[in-house]
């Protein structure tokens, strides 16, 4: 993906994004699929080679996590980050990413957020089941709008 160089780039991809996002909703997402939509996620990135870690939240619930081959802690904590950008702000971190860019405004100093505790960076999605946001599918370890497009495809792919 050839990220944006301005800020109006940056604002259509926001719009791209989130339009996308809102597309994934599922009548219902119980535990099995959860384990279901991980192990199909964890064999793709292990076909692939790709040093990630995947995880799956329903809320503050960990039901889902599996650490790739070259993957580290620092990913879990990337993961973390990220998911509570989708908490946060019921859209995926990338998404919250882009609109950061395209704005002059500083997220971290006009939202008092601490970095340490939130990421704005590509690879958390939020998990909609009827419109409603339980929780979010995440991976880390890629560049960031990679990290999303896995996110997305996997879950474009579930949702069949």
């Amino acid at each position: 993906m050839e990220l944006p160089t301005d800020s109006s780039g940056w604002l259509e991809l926001f719009e791209s994004v989130l339009a996308e996002e809102n597309t994934i909703d599922f009548d219902r997402f119980t535990y099995d699929d959860a384990w279901d939509l991980g192990t199909a996620m964890a064999s793709r990135a292990v076909a692939s080679s790709l040093p990630v870690a995947i995880a799956i939240h329903f809320g503050e619930q960990k039901v889902f996590h599996r650490a790739l081959s070259g993957s580290s802690a620092t990913n879990d904590d990337w993961l973390m980050r990220k998911f509570r950008a989708v908490a946060k702000h019921n859209c995926s971190s990338f998404a919250m990413a882009c609109k950061h860019r395209a704005s002059d405004s500083d997220y971290f100093v006009e939202g008092g957020y601490d970095p340490a505790f939130i990421a704005l960076a590509g690879g958390a999605v939020p998990l909609r089941v009827r419109g409603s946001l339980i929780g979010a599918v995440g991976v880390s370890g890629l560049a960031g709008e990679d990290d999303h497009r896995f996110v997305v495809d996997a879950l474009l792919a579930f949702r069949r």
